[in-house]
């Protein structure tokens, strides 16, 4: 536990556990569109000696039929290791190593944001983790670890993340035959965010120890109280409740303990007595309410659910609701860690852990180099400063190019300068082209209601502007990126043409690095990709 109590204050002194790693993986601090210079290995690796007695067998051509069978038969050794990174798990390796035996392979079917979907055959004990490394892999994603799988049930309107953990079978055996479920897959930012700022997540006045304890709790140790089983944290507040049987929410005063949940019958009174038992998670968990006021009458936006796993009928359901959204995740957020405890903080460190102690490449970085071809000769550049001028300079010219090329398609009256850089950004993830303002809000809202969330639209009042849709303090805001004319040249800005640049790249990288006139900087974008 000392160890733990070490690792939690490195968080909290810190800010956030694994940054470098995903600054690592997600490319932060390189100017995006400039590309870097070839980096090209000193040594070619030599061939693993199964495959050249292969290579030579083959060109024999002499084997006899019992042969080929034997080594058909046989597993075929992947020649290229380095693909496939060694933080992949041994069951990820095995959906995508299709000759490798199984003992028992079950097919699934996952969903995106644009209800498409795939189907893939996995093991059968895969877990929700190894699912999001997979469909990671298949799709050539950046793995930051806010891949997440989710429990969608459209018949109860209700949603919930999968816990890494989680076996996605035993998930799936606990659905009905008649119902409409699946499984979706997509970012979600705010899974582990608590663990990073859990003063975000617990308001003072929601946060306090048992009577056992008598007195409040210091909240620089709230995420440890959470997971020591021998303490008891409790969260308390009011909240709406929909009784079974009835279409009208009441307002209750609730607390939340590791026994389960409990509302008072007498105003905020915490005696024994005054208090009923609601429910426990031992077999049950806290689903978020979708359309919450169309399909269940809710009084909010903000509704959750208690599910029981056998429930399935809405009528069965434990039906609640807050009155602003930091209310509701704190309820979420404790449910579940008293749920699982220690191992939610197993699933946010152990990705970290695997990156530190397994390089991404089988090749060393002392064995690359960069290599200049700008010239007619290539040449070896071993000044780092030179590097970097060299990386920069090559990003330029591609840009040079890439306009000049966009204005080429356009009329030939149309002057290049005259026409401000359009297409650049139609192929960068945080792109969204035609989004409406509350499509923009449903999205950034299921992939995590954190600060720095954000994307890029066209407007839909002005259909020469964009939008930069930002979540800032559990709120969605909405800046106008207007063109500005100089001389001819087309720019744009976010502060009437203080700040100009030459196209949204350039404006998205500015506020990743500088807050500027925003509440706060870009860090993650809201991606779709298609499965």
């Amino acid at each position: 536990m000392s160890d733990m109590n070490n690792t939690l204050d490195e968080i909290h002194t810190s800010g956030s556990l694994g940054e470098k790693a995903e600054i690592f993986q997600s490319g932060r601090g390189n100017v995006s569109g400039y590309s870097s210079p070839a980096l090209i290995p000193l040594r070619a690796p030599s061939l693993p000696p199964n495959a050249q007695k292969t290579g030579t067998a083959l060109c024999k051509g002499n084997r006899s039929n019992k042969e080929e069978e034997d080594s058909l038969a046989s597993p075929v050794p992947n020649p290229f290791p380095e693909l496939i990174s060694s933080t992949v798990s041994p069951l990820v390796s095995e959906c995508l190593l299709p000759w490798t035996k199984s003992s028992a392979h079950q097919v699934i079917k996952v969903y995106n944001e644009d209800n498409t979907s795939r189907a893939v055959e996995v093991p059968s004990d895969i877990t929700a983790r190894d699912i999001c490394q997979l469909f990671v892999l298949k799709n050539h994603c950046v793995d930051d670890h806010s891949w997440t799988l989710f429990e969608h049930l459209s018949h109860l309107g209700i949603e919930r993340t999968i816990e890494d953990h989680e076996s996605v079978m035993e998930v799936l055996s606990a659905w009905g035959l008649d119902t409409d479920s699946r499984l979706c897959f997509r970012k979600n930012y705010a899974k582990y965010e608590f663990f990073k700022k859990p003063l975000d997540f617990f308001p003072d006045h929601m946060v306090s120890v048992s009577s056992e304890t008598n007195g409040l709790m210091n909240h620089s140790e709230l995420i440890q109280t959470f997971l020591n089983s021998s303490t008891c944290p409790e969260i308390h507040g009011h909240l709406h409740a929909k009784e079974q049987g009835k279409k009208y929410w009441k307002r209750f005063y609730f607390v939340l303990r590791r026994s389960g949940l409990y509302f008072s019958n007498k105003g905020t009174s915490k005696e024994p007595r005054h208090l009923q038992f609601i429910a426990d998670f031992s077999d049950s968990d806290v689903f978020t309410l979708l359309a919450e006021k169309k399909l269940h009458g809710a009084p909010t936006d903000y509704g959750f659910c208690i599910k029981s796993a056998k429930c399935n009928s809405a009528r069965d359901l434990t039906l609640l609701c807050a009155d602003d959204e930091q209310t509701r995740t704190c309820w979420i957020t404790a449910i579940r860690l008293l749920k699982y405890g220690m191992q939610l903080f197993q699933n946010f460190i152990h990705p970290h852990q695997r990156q530190k102690s397994s390089p991404m490449r089988s090749i060393s970085e002392n064995s690359l180099v960069a290599m200049d071809f700008s010239g007619q000769k290539s040449r070896v550049i071993e000044n780092p400063s030179e590097v970097l001028s060299v990386a920069v300079e090559e990003g330029l010219s591609w840009r040079r190019k890439s306009c000049h090329r966009l204005s080429s398609h356009g009329s030939p009256s149309t002057s290049q300068s005259s026409i401000p850089n359009l297409a650049l950004h139609l192929a960068q993830p945080w792109f969204h082209s035609k989004l409406s303002r509350d499509e923009a809000q449903r999205l950034i809202t299921q992939q995590g209601l954190i600060d720095s969330v954000f994307l890029l639209r066209d407007s839909q009042s002005n259909p020469k502007t964009f939008v930069l849709s930002l979540c800032h303090m559990q709120r969605i805001k909405h800046f106008q990126i207007l063109t500005v004319d100089d001389a001819g040249d087309m720019h744009y800005s976010l502060d009437d043409g203080h700040t100009r640049f030459t196209d949204l790249i350039q404006l998205v990288e500015f506020y990743q690095l500088n807050r500027g006139v925003l509440p706060c900087k870009l860090k993650h974008h809201c991606a779709r990709i298609a499965l």
